[in-house]
């Protein structure tokens, strides 16, 4: 079963001041996830392209930390600290986006019920 994945544009609080930065943080994480959606098909669902994604993300997640190390042995002595501070970024990431996704179940259904329907 292949569901896209909906973009951050219907999921922004409209009470919250978007500053350009947030605009632009948010249109590379749709382009991103419009990326993913195009991945899906009958050899590839959801939870594969997810898995995916998420390896994706450990992948450039890990050239990002390496950023600034001069000798591999120094990197790794931070291994831990590094793996702490994404795991707590992508922990509250997640926890924020499954409580949006609860509060705007039916609406979010819907959209992907329309969304298959237009395919």
């Amino acid at each position: 079963m292949s569901q896209d994945i909906n973009t951050q544009d219907e999921n922004i609080d409209t009470n919250i001041e978007i500053t350009p930065e947030m605009q632009a943080f948010y249109q590379r994480a749709d382009a991103i996830i419009g990326m993913a959606n195009s991945q899906l098909s009958p050899e590839a669902h959801s939870g594969q392209v997810g898995a995916s994604l998420l390896y994706a993300a450990a992948r450039y997640s890990a050239s990002v930390a390496s950023i600034g190390f001069v000798q591999g042995d120094d990197f790794a002595k931070e291994k831990d600290d590094i793996v702490e501070f994404y795991v707590k970024q992508y922990r509250q990431m997640l926890s924020d986006n499954l409580t949006d996704y609860a509060q705007n179940f039916d609406k979010y259904v819907q959209l992907n019920q329309d969304d298959k329907s237009a395919k």
